[in-house]
């Protein structure tokens, strides 16, 4: 079953105010058909040595909690 982007895009809207406290922001570049999440970290948290911890713990997992369907969520290159 196909990811409905919108539904990704409310959850990344949660998540988004606790990324700018840290100075850093989220986009959603694009949701594929095997249920990968690509997304751009920006601002105070592109190029932080955390932020693959901030996209596995904190972005993926509150991705998978609230859209199954989601495989993983990976970085935009």
């Amino acid at each position: 079953m196909a990811i409905n982007k919108e539904d990704v895009a409310s959850v990344l809207d949660l998540i988004r105010p606790s990324l700018q406290a840290d100075g850093g922001d989220v986009e959603l570049i694009e949701v594929k058909d095997d249920g990968t999440v690509v997304v751009e970290l920006q601002g105070a948290c592109k190029g932080c040595p955390m932020s693959q911890m901030t996209l596995a713990n904190g972005v993926e997992r509150i991705l998978k909690e609230r859209i199954p369907e989601v495989t993983k969520v990976v970085p935009a290159n």
